[in-house]
């Protein structure tokens, strides 16, 4: 399968579809970014809800579970792989590049180096998993680019849960978020990461509590510039005239797992 996956520059375009995965709904902020970055590319997305979340389960088993999500999308025949989840590119991203080395990989990482530059009071909250916390990406990201100030982790694992149930508003969810925040805002935080794709579907409600109070970092459009960069790069870029854009849900029944 990876012998047919160039890994040269060619000049043709190349109509193959661009792969996403994440543990559920989270990733499609970059996958509608990326679509806007990119209108001429087709793509698949696989919300891995069976797995879902991705945030408390063991490095070893999120490696095993994006392999196979990566294996399934090259059996699509996708040319390049958005890692649209901060859990599974912290975990497993390295595996998947050593592995796979001819397929481009477009993994995340929490925007602390925009927030720590943009900071006055030099105190940036960030929100996240608890495996993208543990993750090398973030150690080192905030290691070298946060230097000046001071980065509050916040695990906020349950607002992925709120996100996969559509519960994006209302007291119940004021009330889970706000909790989060408020010992952010408390520490002299003005700068807000959202370090999990699911979070930017929480963006109104997030930007509802801070009332002003700090700005809010969403990293997808950097994400989906980035992606057009490296299809740009490797001269993989599509020229659609009518992309498809593929949308598979896993999930669990009697003999399984099945993918619809």
């Amino acid at each position: 399968m990876l012998s047919d996956m160039p890994s040269t520059r060619r000049d043709a375009r190349d109509n193959r579809p661009v792969g996403f995965f994440d543990s559920g709904l989270g990733g499609l902020c970059i996958l509608e970014a990326f679509k806007r970055e990119c209108p001429a590319e087709s793509t698949v997305y696989i919300a891995d809800s069976r797995h879902c979340p991705y945030g408390n389960r063991p490095a070893e088993e999120i490696v095993r579970i994006s392999r196979a999500n990566v294996e399934f999308l090259l059996g699509r025949n996708c040319k390049m792989i958005v890692v649209a989840c901060n859990t599974a590119t912290a975990a497993a991203i390295d595996v998947l590049r050593k592995e796979f080395p001819s397929i481009p990989f477009i993994g995340l990482e929490p925007a602390v180096k925009p927030a720590a530059l943009k900071s006055k009071s030099g105190v940036v909250g960030v929100l996240a998993t608890a495996g993208t916390f543990s993750g090398r990406l973030y150690r080192e990201t905030s290691a070298r680019f946060a230097k000046d100030v001071t980065v509050i982790a916040a695990v906020a694992d349950e607002f992925v849960t709120l996100v996969e149930r559509g519960e994006t508003s209302g007291r119940r969810a004021e009330r889970i978020v706000r909790s989060r925040l408020e010992p952010l805002f408390a520490a002299g935080a003005d700068n807000i990461v959202l370090g999990c794709t699911h979070f930017p579907h929480l963006k109104p409600l997030i930007e509802k509590i801070t009332a002003g109070r700090a700005e809010i970092e969403d990293p997808s459009e950097a994400v989906a510039r980035q992606a057009g960069r490296v299809l740009r790069e490797r001269g993989i870029l599509g020229d659609n005239e009518e992309p498809t854009h593929e949308f598979i849900r896993t999930k669990e029944d009697d003999d399984g797992e099945t993918r619809d």
